[in-house]
């Protein structure tokens, strides 16, 4: 399963990079990007763990950028 998301208000290139590498890291993700140009996230996971994984990765960015929006695309 993929998720798309906007991150609104990222700007910060070493952040961004910190949050694909622990978004990355979570249980049934196989795979995290997130663009700093664009400001989006994809997640691709185990279908059964996207609320859990969502919910993590959304934690994940407010620890790294506090201002930012999440939002489902």
């Amino acid at each position: 399963m993929k998720k798309k998301f906007m991150l609104e208000g990222l700007d910060c290139a070493n952040c961004t990079a910190k949050i694909e590498r622990e978004v990355n890291a979570l249980k049934g993700v196989e795979s995290a990007t997130v663009s700093f140009m664009t400001t989006k996230m994809t997640i691709e996971g185990d279908e059964d763990e996207m609320d859990h994984i969502i919910a993590a990765a959304e934690k994940i960015v407010n620890k790294y950028e506090p201002n930012v929006k999440f939002k489902a695309l």
